[in-house]
């Protein structure tokens, strides 16, 4: 996700991106660094020795944030993913005058998050209504932001909500508008979330780039291969499935709503559903795993076992089945 955030940010002419990490960094940045000169982009990271919320870690990063051009910055929520318009955003951030943007997406049941209220003209915002009991709107923020460097003036390095704290005050101001972000929009926060998220980034990118999905007569719905993958006789693979590379993916195996990460084998005839599978995985013969199963990396699944839901974490070997949705420690 971190990836395609990266990718995007690259294509409206970034040079350098900052990850704002409290726990185990390096875990991140040795997976990016490869993407570092692939994509000719500077990836740096500003860790946090104690959780600064969502508006310190700008104060801790300033040195990296203001280069003296006066030029505004990008902030993203790692974990939402959308089609990034990050061209339009600059435009419409260029074209109001004020200090900060923040784009916004509609929702259907507007009463569980935090809504922004906004002029509808010009995009202004007005207020925030945290969880409203009666419709003030159906517009909330979507995690991506556009802001000039003055608005660091009003951070402190100190645990700070850029929501709660920082927004209301520039929207006071009058100087923080909105834009309606155009296309889908996930906070993936859970497992279940994850799965849908995937969904719709490959309905996505049967609009936007078909050519990288995967056809054939084997193939059903959108479905997402890795070049490096190796798929076996007879399989039946979709909707909504996407294969890591390096996986291995035998002969008669059913896979549909799920996610089998790099390094993962999949032996000849289990059905997977509804679940993820973790790093360097193993899935037995005839073993059939569903209901948002996550494996963690590294776990093995025997032969002919049935997941009902199992959550499963790293290192473990799985040899009788898990009847009802439960945590494998």
């Amino acid at each position: 996700m971190i990836l395609h955030q990266i990718e995007a940010l690259k294509d409206v002419g970034v040079t350098e991106v900052v990850l704002a990490i409290n726990y185990q960094p390096e875990v991140m940045l040795n997976f990016l660094k490869e993407f570092e000169t692939k994509l000719d982009i500077k990836i740096t990271c500003s860790q946090e020795t104690e959780p600064l919320g969502t508006a310190g870690p700008l104060a801790l990063a300033r040195d990296h944030l203001i280069d003296g051009s006066g030029e505004p910055f990008f902030v993203l929520n790692s974990d939402v993913i959308s089609e990034y318009p990050f061209e339009e955003l600059i435009q419409f951030h260029r074209s109001h005058g004020g200090e900060a943007t923040i784009m916004v997406t509609k929702v259907d049941e507007p009463s569980k998050y935090g809504v922004v209220v906004m002029e509808e003209e010009t995009g202004k915002v007005e207020r925030f209504v945290e969880k409203p009991k009666i419709f003030v709107g159906n517009k909330i923020n979507a995690g991506i932001y556009l802001l000039n460097p003055s608005v660091l003036d009003r951070i402190q390095l100190r645990p700070t909500s850029i929501e709660k704290e920082v927004f209301p005050q520039i929207a006071a101001d009058e100087k923080l508008f909105a834009m309606v972000l155009p296309g889908f929009w996930m906070d993936i926060g859970q497992p279940r979330d994850y799965i849908t998220g995937l969904r719709l980034y490959l309905t996505s990118l049967r609009k936007k780039s078909p050519s990288k999905l995967a056809t054939g007569s084997h193939m059903v719905g959108n479905v997402l291969v890795h070049e490096s993958a190796v798929i076996g006789e007879g399989c039946l693979i979709g909707p909504d499935v996407a294969i890591g590379p390096g996986c291995v993916v035998e002969s008669g195996v059913r896979l549909s709503r799920c996610t089998v990460m790099q390094g993962a084998r999949i032996k000849k005839h289990a059905c997977i559903s509804s679940s993820i599978i973790g790093w360097h995985s193993t899935v037995g013969q005839w073993a059939r795993v569903e209901n948002m199963t996550i494996l963690g990396e590294d776990v093995h699944v025997c032969d002919e076992v049935y997941s009902n839901g199992g959550v499963v974490l790293p290192h473990k070997e799985i040899k009788s089945s898990i009847l009802k949705p439960e945590i494998v420690m």
